[in-house]
């Protein structure tokens, strides 16, 4: 078995797509609109895939406390510099719980925690 994509509900497909695309660095894939007014979007390449999904009749999930997408970075010094500079909050770390791995949250457009983690 091999594991496709995560898919998230999201409140505005616009915002949703640039903090994917321009914080966490996905490039951008497929995108279209289904049949019922629905929009869809592919970000990622390879393994790690994240598919938005916008519209009236899909739901964003009211809750995601619990829900955390994680993505490896070079440097979580310097993923810390850029969430700086984009003025993002950062809710949790950085944390260093062994000499080998390090990381940090932030959180989406909608409230799901986004982990930068660095295997040193």
């Amino acid at each position: 078995m091999k594991f496709c994509w995560v898919t998230l509900g999201v409140k505005d497909m616009e915002e949703s797509v640039a903090f994917y695309r321009d914080v966490v660095g996905l490039p951008l894939g497929k995108r279209f609109t289904t049949g019922d007014g629905i929009e869809i979007c592919f970000l990622g390449e390879g393994e790690t895939k994240v598919e938005l999904v916008c519209g009236a009749n899909h739901k964003v999930a009211a809750d995601p406390e619990g829900i955390s997408l994680g993505f490896e970075v070079k440097s979580v010094d310097d993923m810390l510099d850029f969430v700086n500079e984009k003025e993002l909050e950062i809710t949790g770390g950085p944390y260093q719980p062994t000499p080998n791995i390090k990381f940090f949250y932030i959180k989406d457009p909608d409230g799901v925690s986004v982990q930068f983690v660095e295997n040193i």
